[in-house]
C-alpha cells in the first residue's frame, strides 16, 4: 500500500470515483437493481467467485458482462440483502488501477413456516478497474469469501 503525503486533484477524483464504483455494486446488490449492476461492468468483463477464498480453482468463472444476469438474479432468492463495504486499497496506473476491498454481505432467507436464517459471508473483492470514456468500471472482479457463519434470525 502506497503512503501519500499529497495527491494530485486527478488522482483524488479516481480514487473517489473508483471508491463509489465499489460503493454502487454493494447499492445495486441490495436494491436488485441488476441492470444498474450490470452497468458497472465492461462489456468484455470477467468475473469470478470462489467461495472458499483457499482454493487455487474459482467456483465461477464467467466471461462478459451478459454471463452475470444469473449471478445477480441468485440475490432474488433471499427475502432482502445488506453488504457493507469496509476498507479498501487502490493502486492507479493512468486508466486503470487494480484494489482490493472488504465487505460484509448478510443474505436474509425465510422458509414456509415464517423462519428466518441469517447467512453472514466476510468478502474481499480483488479488482481490476479500467477508465473509459472518462467512467471508471470494472474490468475483472474477483468475490473471495473467507467465511461464512448461518443463523437462525429472529424478526
Amino acid at each position: 500500500m502506497n503512503s501519500h503525503t499529497t495527491i494530485s486533484p486527478q488522482e483524488a477524483a479516481d480514487r473517489v470515483a473508483i471508491r463509489a464504483l465499489v460503493d454502487a455494486y454493494a447499492h445495486c446488490a441490495d436494491r436488485r437493481d441488476a441492470k444498474g449492476q450490470l452497468s458497472l461492468f465492461t462489456p468484455d468483463t470477467h468475473f469470478l467467485v470462489y467461495m472458499d477464498a483457499t482454493t487455487a480453482e474459482p467456483t465461477q468463472d464467467l466471461h462478459g458482462r451478459d454471463a452475470l444476469v444469473p449471478v445477480f438474479d441468485n440475490l432474488n432468492t433471499y427475502a432482502a440483502t445488506t453488504h457493507f463495504n469496509g476498507q479498501s486499497t487502490i493502486a492507479l496506473d493512468g486508466d486503470r488501477a487494480t484494489g482490493e476491498s472488504y465487505c460484509l454481505a448478510h443474505h436474509l432467507s425465510l422458509d414456509d413456516a415464517g423462519g428466518r436464517t441469517l447467512m453472514i459471508a466476510a468478502i474481499r473483492y480483488l479488482d481490476q478497474f479500467v477508465k473509459r470514456n472518462g467512467e471508471w468500471l470494472f474490468a475483472e472482479r474477483r468475490l473471495m469469501v473467507d467465511w461464512t457463519e448461518t443463523r437462525s434470525s429472529t424478526p
